[in-house]
């Protein structure tokens, strides 16, 4: 009995802490915003900030939000994992916006949703497997439709396609993933494949995606133009076109960064560390799908 009553009290020191530190964050978070505010540049990346984003993605939203007239403050975001390091949860906490975040994982889901944020704010979460059959759907069903304010795409794998399918919203920002190994040139993705788990296809884990090039194509063909990327090397932002205003439109070779982080694994699932050109050289024989050609070439025909 003693035993379970100090684990009792052990949990509520740690959930006080988490509480404490959560709020620290939050602190920091309006610190680095009230800074951001004070730079003039027109480098998007000069806004960076992070709070609960990966890198600094929340400072490059609190930018563009602060440029951009929002119609609906309400983001959707997919591939968030528990929700805890994502590019939307600073808009959640500090801006009080709605939204919806899907994830593949129940475990990640059922965390979500007895996170305190869940009752503290207007926040759905769904589990799902995400392809572009059900992607509509699942948004239309948590019923977000028409304009909203912010799509955030990260799947590791049919992130191209399934933006592609997106028709029952319209955000003023899209932030997309994009795969640096795949240059900044060539408009290439992975062939669509529904079941596509990114560890399962390729022990390397560093196939998956679409070049920078790509996302930028599907970008104008739907309306929207680039504004720039994170510093990191992994993330690419769309404004709506008829919403940039005097944003800095700019190329995918002006806003691609050759990402430095080594997350290529070896065939045993153990991080390899391998540079740039030993990373993409891994997955050499397997295939894309090039937008201009219409036709399924090979990682190496890019690289050479």
């Amino acid at each position: 009995m003693q035993t379970i009553q100090r684990i009792r009290r052990l949990l509520a020191v740690l959930k006080d802490g988490y509480r404490r530190l959560d709020k620290l964050e939050q602190a920091m978070g309006n610190i680095q915003v009230l800074l951001s505010q004070q730079v003039v540049s027109k480098n998007l990346q000069d806004y960076e900030f992070q709070v609960y984003s990966q890198n600094g993605e929340d400072g490059l939203i609190q930018y563009l939000i602060r440029h951009i007239a929002i119609c609906k403050n309400i983001f959707v975001e997919f591939g968030v994992e528990r929700y805890t390091e994502s590019n939307t949860r600073f808009l959640l906490t500090r801006n009080y916006w709605t939204g919806l975040v899907i994830d593949g994982s129940a475990e990640n889901i059922d965390y979500i949703q007895h996170d305190r944020i869940y009752w503290q704010h207007s926040l759905t979460a769904v589990q799902a497997f995400i392809d572009k059959d059900n992607i509509n759907k699942l948004i239309e069903g948590n019923g977000i439709t028409g304009e909203i304010g912010l799509l955030s795409i990260d799947i590791d794998g049919n992130d191209y396609w399934v933006w592609d399918s997106i028709t029952c919203i319209d955000p003023a920002i899209v932030i997309c993933e994009y795969n640096a190994l795949f240059g900044p040139h060539r408009k290439v993705t992975i062939p669509y494949d529904k079941s596509f788990v990114r560890q399962k296809i390729h022990h390397s884990k560093v196939y998956y995606g679409a070049s920078i090039a790509a996302l930028d194509d599907l970008a104008q063909r739907k309306g929207y133009v680039l504004v720039g990327s994170n510093r990191r090397g992994n993330n690419v932002f769309f404004v709506k076109k008829s919403l940039a205003g005097q944003l800095p439109v700019i190329t995918p070779e002006q806003a691609y960064t050759q990402a430095t982080f080594r997350e290529s694994c070896d065939p045993s699932g153990n991080l390899s560390f391998l540079n740039f050109q030993q990373a993409a050289e891994q997955m050499y024989d397997m295939p894309l799908y090039d937008i201009d050609t219409d036709s399924i070439i090979r990682v190496s025909d890019i690289n050479r």
